[in-house]
């Protein structure tokens, strides 16, 4: 395992969390970043995650599960940043 990988797991670990596919999960949260800061603007990315964590949270509290959820949100989000700049 990298060190990202293991800081994934021991975080997970300490805020009781369990994600079905690790690996996916973060490749999401890392291209939705990624595109955030080269589209919009760099300090979005960060807050956009937290604000896609806090989605996925309430979502699955509804019955969701978390993967689905963050996959789905960064997707949808992913597409947002893309014609962020045609938009303004």
């Amino acid at each position: 395992m990298s060190t990202m990988s293991d800081w994934i797991a021991a975080v997970c670990a300490e805020l009781e969390l369990e994600l079905a596919d690790q690996a996916a999960t973060t490749t999401a949260v890392l291209d939705l970043t990624a595109d955030v800061a080269h589209r919009v603007a760099r300090p979005a990315a960060p807050v956009t995650a937290f604000l896609v964590g806090l989605a996925a949270g309430r979502a699955s509290a509804s019955g969701g599960t978390p993967d689905a959820e963050v996959a789905a949100l960064c997707q949808r989000l992913t597409e947002r940043a893309k014609v962020w700049g045609a938009e303004r």
